[in-house]
């Protein structure tokens, strides 16, 4: 039973609570109708059951073994929300009686394929999820059951669902539509028996007849001719499909094959949206009569596979190679298949050869440029928005693909949105979005009117988005300095300012700092910055040049400085802690903490002479000002210290 199991999913157990699993299990399995699954929720306890599964809900199904069990189950339950622990899926070979009742059961040996008697080989899986309510049991046993009859449905007509694909590919060949162009009808067919070579997972099949019904165009689905997922049979009433206006657009257009995306996600294998392969049947004037639709997933080796050897494909990369002008032998030329060969594959597969050249341009040129860009294609039946963001690799993380994922959700109108990260040797990075559009009743999209889209905006709101404080001090500098003398310093202080300062100043403020620091001459100095933060207070920043000496050793030289009411205070002692006002804050607590806390500020008895002058008195109703602190950024041995206001930067 836990053949199969990491050690470290059971290692920590009890006993009871091993053993007692495996009992549970058993116990379901006693009894089993062929053809059915036997599901159950449980959360054990010791009370009540004698074992518990680590504080975990537990999910035990019980059923045939086919493809497609744990990954369905597992992303059926990511989809309610729940997360899976422990997951434990022995086989076993069975036997039972007419009444689905245990006879005997048996563990599978290594290697073994098939049963060697008359036995049934079954799947039973122990999935252990988070805690759940009583009252979500049944709910999720529902769900379950509906996946695994989806399962059961893909996995029993795959093979006549495959065979339908290749009686269509010797139809074609046999007898081609006199309405098509002869070459393509043969790229069609040789796509098609590509698919069927284990390059797309057929999960259902229907055929359709497009006719007129209430002077509209409609498509009736077939009665009998469902295969897998589509094997039921549609209601009267729903049996004809009222067209949206870009599918009534398509529907008669003299095309042989339809590549798209489903409106749905699959409940099988992926939690992908489903491949839609659609093959337009025509009668003998060349007139499309209806199509043959076929739904299921493009498989890993599809994806895996040079664009050079998937028919169809390969045509397209030809000629967008021979529209953009490039020697195929040149840099460019080659540049630009490699943009083919790594662009998102369904994109290739659903885009024109007129959409596919400039795009394909855009993306060569994207990729070799340190800037955001953006390519965007709408899906012609107006239910998705392909968004393509090319970025600089250092600025990709996971707060800048979120920030993304709203600017595009507010900038289209999106109701979802998908996204496929793709980062390699080269200098930026790409995120492939998939923004979903709403299919409610009324909505513009259904008809084809999309929300306009500004490209330019959309480009410099995203840049923005993916901006860090670093970025906009090393453009500062630039422009404060110019090219030649702000890329030195650029390099020199990027990495010197803390992040406590980063969080009170900004970038610019900086560039104008490292001019002070530049300009302190010889190997002491100090410099400081008395500037207006708003109308009755004011900021005071310090630089200084030389030898730090720890907190704890300091005997001379530091300057703490703060502002407020448009007035300057500053201490200079043997050690900080004897300065009349208190300890200054700790390094947690300076961005946030009000200081000195009282309402009158009082005098300095720490007997230095920077501290001479009396200070004026602040009244109760003076507002306190944040307590602003000293910045010392230059030096060639200085570290970074938690306990100083100083940091680190790479000697001139």
């Amino acid at each position: 039973y836990y053949r199969h199991v990491a050690p470290e999913d059971v290692s920590g157990r009890a006993d009871v609570d091993v053993y007692g699993a495996l009992a549970s299990h058993y116990r379901l399995a006693a009894e089993r109708p062929q053809g059915t699954a036997r599901v159950r929720v449980l959360t054990p306890t010791l009370a009540e059951d004698g074992w518990s599964a680590g504080g975990h809900s537990v999910v035990e199904v019980v059923t045939d073994d086919m493809p497609f069990l744990v990954d369905s189950l597992t992303m059926e339950l990511s989809r309610e929300l729940r997360d899976v622990h422990v997951v434990v899926h022995p086989h076993f070979d069975v036997r039972r009686d007419i009444t689905g009742a245990l006879l005997h059961v048996a563990p599978v040996d290594d290697g073994a394929l098939e049963p060697d008697d008359d036995s049934v080989r079954e799947s039973w899986m122990h999935v252990e999820i988070d805690r759940i309510a009583d009252e979500d049991a049944a709910s999720i046993v529902e769900n379950v059951q509906r996946v695994l009859r989806d399962v059961r449905e893909a996995v029993e007509d795959w093979p006549r669902t495959r065979q339908r694909m290749l009686d269509v590919v010797d139809e074609l060949r046999a007898h081609a539509p006199s309405s098509l162009d002869a070459e393509e009808v043969r790229q069609g067919a040789e796509l098609l028996e590509w698919l069927t070579d284990d390059h797309f997972t057929f999960l259902g099949y229907r055929e359709y007849a497009l006719e007129e019904h209430d002077g509209e165009d409609a498509l009736r689905a077939v009665p009998g001719s469902g295969l897998g997922i589509l094997r039921a049979d549609q209601d009267t009433s729903e049996a004809f499909a009222r067209l949206p206006e870009p599918v009534k657009a398509k529907a008669r257009e003299k095309t042989l094959l339809v590549l798209a995306k489903a409106n749905s996600r699959a409940t099988v294998h992926r939690p992908a949206y489903l491949d839609y392969v659609g093959v337009k049947t025509f009668d003998a004037a060349g007139e499309v009569t209806g199509e043959r639709r076929f739904l299921g997933l493009f498989s890993s080796s599809a994806y895996a596979e040079s664009l050079i050897r998937i028919p169809l494909l390969r045509e397209k990369a030809r000629e967008v190679l021979r529209r953009s002008g490039f020697d195929p032998r040149s840099y460019a030329g080659r540049a630009l298949m490699d943009t083919l060969e790594g662009y998102p594959r369904d994109e290739l597969f659903h885009t024109t050869v007129d959409e596919l050249a400039p795009m394909a341009v855009a993306a060569m040129h994207a990729r070799e440029r340190r800037a955001v860009r953006v390519i965007t294609r709408a899906d012609t039946y107006g239910r998705y928005v392909s968004v393509l963001v090319y970025l600089p690799r250092d600025r990709y993380n996971t707060a800048v693909r979120e920030k993304f994922s709203e600017i595009l959700l507010d900038q289209l109108g999106g109701e979802s949105v998908e996204f496929t990260v793709r980062i390699n040797e080269s200098t930026t990075a790409r995120v492939h979005f998939v923004v979903h559009l709403p299919r409610e009743v009324g909505d513009p999209t259904v008809t084809g009117t999309l929300r306009a889209l500004d490209t330019t905006d959309l480009e410099r709101r995203l840049a923005d988005a993916s901006r860090s404080w670093r970025d906009d001090f090393l453009a500062a500098v630039l422009s404060e300095y110019g090219e030649q003398v702000g890329a030195a310093l650029g390099r020199r202080y990027v990495d010197s300012f803390p992040e406590a300062y980063k969080e009170d100043f900004s970038p610019r403020a900086a560039a104008v700092d490292v001019g002070r620091l530049e300009g302190i001459e010889g190997e002491e100095g100090l410099d400081l910055s008395l500037a207006p933060t708003h109308a009755s207070s004011s900021s005071t920043r310090c630089g200084r040049c030389g030898t730090v000496v720890p907190r704890s050793t300091a005997s001379t030289g530091w300057c703490w400085a703060w502002g407020w009411a448009g007035a300057r205070r500053c201490c200079s002692a043997r050690t900080p802690s004897t300065c009349a006002r208190g300890p200054r804050p700790s390094r947690s607590t300076r961005s946030r903490r009000r200081w000195p806390p009282t309402s009158t500020s009082p005098g300095c008895s720490c007997g230095s002479s920077s501290c001479a002058s009396t200070p004026r008195s602040r009244t109760a109703s003076s507002r306190p000002r944040r307590w602003r602190p000293v910045w010392a950024v230059r030096s060639t041995t200085w570290p970074v210290s938690t306990t100083t206001a100083s940091c680190a930067a790479t000697s001139p």
